[in-house]
C-alpha cells in the first residue's frame, strides 16, 4: 500500500487545491547551486576572422570557440560525475517546483539534505585537489592541442577554490511585513503563492507519470520480444529502479490524483517479490509480468493523453 507523507485525507473537487496546501505547510524550498569552471572560451574577433578567411567567410556570421581542457581526462570527469551524483540526488528527494533553480524537500528530510550536500562538497573538494595535481600536464596538452589558439591568460594559477556546490533555503512565501505596509498586494501575492503550488502539485503528477510511464516501458520492453531467438537480456536496474521508483512516490506522493495512486499500487502488486533473476530463469513469469505491466501502462497512457490541464493562475511579478 502506498503511503506518503502527507496525513489528511482530501476527496472530491477539494483534492487538488488540498494537496497544495499539505506541500505548503510540510515542504521547504530548496535551491541547490554550483560554481564551475569554464572549459570553453570564445575566438576573438581576430582570430574568427582568421577562421573565416579560410572558407571565404565574414568573420561576424561565424561562431567559434577552443576548448581550453581535455574534459575527457579521468580526473576531471570524477569532479563532473560528483556534480552529477548531487543534482540527481537533489531530484530523487525533492519534487518540482516553477521557479528556475528550486524544488521542494519535506521539512523533516531537511537535516538529512544537508548532510547528504556536505558530503558532495567534501567528495568535491578532495576530487578538485586530485584534478589540480594534474592540472599542469593538462595545460602543457592544451598548448600542444590549441597551438596559436593557446593563451595563458585563459588558465588560473590553481584550480582550487574554482568548483562548488552550494545550497539555501529560500522563502516562497510573501513577506508577513507586507500585510501592514500594503494589505492588498500582500493579498496578491498569496494568490500568486498559491498559484505557485497548484502549479507544483500538477508538476509533480506529471513527473510521477512520466517516469512511472518510461520505467515500464523499459521494463516491458525487456520482458516482451526476443533476440536472435532469446529472451532480451536485461540488468537488474530495470526491476531495481522501480523499486525505487514506489519507495520515493510513497514519500514524496501528493495525492492529488486517485488513478496515479491506483496505477502505482497495480504496478507494485505486480512486482512484488518478484527478483531479476526469477525473470530470466522463467519465460512463464516474463510474459505474465509483460501482459499485466502491458495493462498498467495503457491506462498511464490514456491519464497523460486525457486528462485535463489544470488552469493556473498567473499574475505580473
Amino acid at each position: 500500500m502506498t503511503t506518503s507523507l502527507f496525513d489528511e485525507p482530501a476527496t472530491g473537487s477539494s483534492t487538488a487545491s488540498a494537496a497544495a496546501e499539505r506541500l505548503r505547510d510540510t515542504m521547504a524550498a530548496a535551491r541547490l547551486s554550483f560554481t564551475w569552471l569554464g572549459t570553453r572560451k570564445s575566438l576573438t574577433t581576430e582570430q574568427k576572422n582568421q577562421a573565416a578567411d579560410s572558407f571565404g567567410a565574414e568573420g561576424k556570421f561565424l561562431s567559434a570557440g577552443k576548448k581550453l581542457l581535455d574534459t575527457s581526462h579521468p580526473a576531471f570527469k570524477a569532479v563532473t560525475a560528483i556534480k552529477g551524483r548531487c543534482q540527481c540526488y537533489w531530484r530523487a528527494v525533492s519534487l518540482p517546483y516553477p521557479e528556475p533553480g528550486i524544488r521542494l524537500i519535506p521539512q523533516r528530510s531537511i537535516s538529512d539534505f544537508d548532510r547528504q550536500v556536505a558530503n558532495f562538497r567534501r567528495d568535491l573538494v578532495e576530487a578538485v585537489n586530485e584534478l589540480d595535481r594534474h592540472y599542469v600536464d593538462l595545460r602543457s596538452a592544451a598548448s600542444r592541442r590549441l597551438g596559436d589558439l593557446f593563451d595563458p591568460s585563459d588558465y588560473p594559477a590553481s584550480l582550487i577554490g574554482l568548483f562548488g556546490i552550494e545550497h539555501e533555503y529560500p522563502s516562497v512565501e510573501p513577506p508577513n511585513y507586507l500585510q501592514q505596509l500594503n494589505p492588498a498586494l500582500y493579498e496578491q501575492e498569496c494568490q500568486r503563492v498559491q498559484a505557485r503550488f497548484d502549479e507544483a502539485v500538477q508538476l509533480a503528477e506529471q513527473a510521477f507519470i512520466e517516469e512511472l510511464t518510461r520505467l515500464i516501458e523499459h521494463l516491458g520492453e525487456r520482458l516482451s520480444g526476443d533476440a536472435d531467438g532469446k529472451p532480451k537480456v536485461f540488468r537488474d536496474s530495470a526491476v531495481t529502479n522501480l523499486s525505487e521508483f514506489f519507495a520515493r512516490f510513497g514519500d514524496l506522493n501528493v495525492r492529488s490524483n486517485a488513478q496515479l495512486d491506483d496505477l502505482v499500487q497495480r504496478a507494485q502488486r505486480v512486482l512484488s517479490g518478484v527478483e531479476p533473476q526469477q525473470l530470466r530463469d522463467s519465460d512463464s513469469l516474463r510474459q505474465r509480468l509483460a501482459s499485466q505491466l502491458s495493462g498498467v501502462q495503457s491506462s498511464l497512457d490514456g491519464l497523460m493523453v486525457d486528462r485535463p490541464r489544470r488552469n493556473i493562475l498567473r499574475r505580473p511579478r
